[in-house]
C-alpha cells in the first residue's frame, strides 16, 4: 500500500495529479467545514462564515497544492506571483462554491425547517459546493496556478 502511494504522489500523470488534488481537497473541505462550524457556534452569519472559512481552507489549499499535487510542475515561479495566480482562478472557484452552497441552504430551508436537517444543511452545502468548486479548480490550477 505504501509502495503504491509513493508511486501516485511521485507520478506526473493526470490521474495522479487529480487524486492528489482531491486528497487536498478531502482535507480542506473538512477543516473549511470546522472553521464554518465554529463561526456558525460564535453566531456568525452563514454566509459570512462561508467566505471567510472558504477563503482560510484556500490559503490552505494553496500550500497544500503546491508542495503535493503539482509539486512536479512548479518551475520556480515567484511566490507572489503564484499567489496571485492562485487566487485570481481559486476566487472564481470560490464564488462558483459560494453560489452552490448558497442554493443549497435556500432549497433545504424551502422544503422545512426541520432541526436536524438546517443543521446539516451547512455541511452538505460545503460538500456539494466543494465539489463544483474542485472541479473547476483543478483545471484551472493545473493550467494557469502551477504551470511549466
Amino acid at each position: 500500500m505504501l509502495k503504491l502511494l509513493g508511486r501516485i504522489h511521485r507520478s506526473p500523470s493526470t490521474k495522479a495529479t487529480f487524486l492528489r488534488f482531491a486528497s487536498v481537497g478531502a482535507t480542506i473541505s473538512v477543516s473549511d467545514a470546522g472553521v464554518l462550524y465554529l463561526l456558525l457556534a460564535f453566531s456568525v452569519n452563514e454566509y459570512i462564515g462561508r467566505v471567510i472559512s472558504l477563503s482560510t481552507s484556500m490559503a490552505a489549499g494553496y500550500v497544500l497544492n503546491r508542495y503535493f499535487t503539482f509539486h512536479h510542475l512548479e518551475t520556480g515561479r515567484a511566490l507572489w506571483h503564484s499567489l496571485l495566480r492562485h487566487y485570481s482562478v481559486h476566487a472564481v472557484g470560490g464564488v462558483l462554491n459560494i453560489a452552490v452552497y448558497a442554493v443549497v441552504l435556500i432549497w433545504g430551508q424551502s422544503m422545512g425547517g426541520q432541526v436536524a436537517a438546517s443543521a446539516t444543511l451547512p455541511l452538505l452545502g460545503v460538500w456539494v459546493g466543494g465539489m463544483v468548486g474542485m472541479t473547476f479548480n483543478f483545471f484551472f490550477s493545473k493550467k494557469m496556478v502551477f504551470d511549466n
